[in-house]
């Protein structure tokens, strides 16, 4: 859906609900004179919402009966699944768009960190470190040669892909619609990812995800939380996978069977995980995953970057150039789809 305002000289109501600093709001206003930017953090007053057309957030809401005029929500964050019972999301004239994109490049630098902290060692490493111990016997595997499947085929996938690629590993790759190779709308930088789908040897359906695993050395989670992909990677993957083979995941963490995950590693069905995401967070202290030395654990970080804000000022922006010329929104999120 657009937006096609009767008048284009009509002021267009923004509220930033987040702490961006002057200059970025300087930024976003420097896109039009119509943009009448109010910045209001970390509550937004009542009386603000009954002019609101533009809402940029995170976690503030307003009931749609408060902002009758609202008809556009930029999200602060790409996953949007842990805000579907808001009621401004059942409001079907007010488009939501994500932040789909803006991590694709330090979560799939993150990925490779980790992979490369498999192939090498690293965790062995630093614990023969600590212990003041030296590891005459600890020898890497290069990923080149290696078969890299990524669960999800989105923008972080796309990145990851084009990474892996130039490494000189085999990449496979599972999504939704196999069949579409190519990338919708959505906001990437430039020369980065994988927008043709050129990259993957082959792309499979979630439903052959167990075929996919089989030839994998490393199985990168990058999927959106849905009710299709909720468990997906439970015993039928880990028993389809190599015991050689690692797991990364940094989409969401009930996109993973934990138990299932847990029972995979205690028995040696695969070499190892990288957690970045969990079925809750913060991880219990009581999960047997803290003490699993072939785990890495990380507090959910890889998509936030020391510039995560200006990342998305920079999206916004675009975004509001977009709206003000009425063309097509860049990551316009589907209440269908969940994503």
């Amino acid at each position: 859906m657009t937006f096609s305002p009767n008048d284009p000289h009509r002021p267009i109501h923004v509220v930033v609900s987040m702490d961006f600093t002057d200059a970025q709001i300087d930024q976003l206003k420097a896109v039009s004179p119509r943009l009448k930017i109010e910045r209001h953090f970390p509550t937004v007053p009542d009386k603000v919402w009954a002019e609101t057309e533009v809402l940029y957030t995170m976690n503030t809401f307003p009931n749609p009966e408060q902002a009758p005029r609202l008809r556009w929500m930029q999200m602060h964050m790409a996953g949007l699944d842990w805000m579907v019972k808001q009621p401004i999301m059942q409001a079907q004239d007010v488009e939501i768009t994500t932040a789909s994109g803006i991590h694709a490049v330090p979560m799939a630098e993150f990925c490779i960190m980790t992979m490369l902290a498999f192939a090498y060692h690293l965790p062995e490493l630093m614990r023969e470190q600590t212990a003041g111990k030296w590891a005459e016997r600890l020898r890497g595997t290069p990923l080149r040669g290696r078969t890299l499947g990524i669960v999800g085929y989105g923008s972080i996938g796309r990145e990851l892909g084009r990474m892996a690629d130039a490494l000189g590993m085999t990449v496979l790759a599972a999504k939704r619609d196999a069949m579409t190779t190519e990338e919708s709308t959505s906001y990437s930088e430039d020369g980065t990812g994988d927008p043709a789908g050129e990259i993957p040897r082959r792309i499979y359906p979630f439903q052959a995800l167990p075929m996919m695993v089989g030839e994998c050395d490393f199985v990168v989670v990058t999927a959106p939380l849905t009710s299709e992909t909720r468990g997906m990677i439970g015993d039928a993957v880990f028993s389809a996978m190599k015991k050689t083979a690692v797991l990364v995941n940094v989409g969401r963490g009930p996109v993973v069977d934990e138990a299932a995950l847990i029972s995979a590693l205690s028995a040696g069905k695969l070499a190892g995980a990288a957690l970045d995401v969990f079925a809750e967070e913060p991880l219990p202290s009581g999960s047997p995953l803290w003490n699993m030395e072939n785990v890495i654990i990380t507090p959910h970080v890889s998509g936030e970057p020391t510039d995560h804000h200006q990342r998305l000022v920079t999206l916004f922006a675009e975004n509001l150039r977009r709206y003000i010329d009425n063309r097509p929104l860049m990551n316009v999120y589907r209440r269908d789809l969940g994503y």
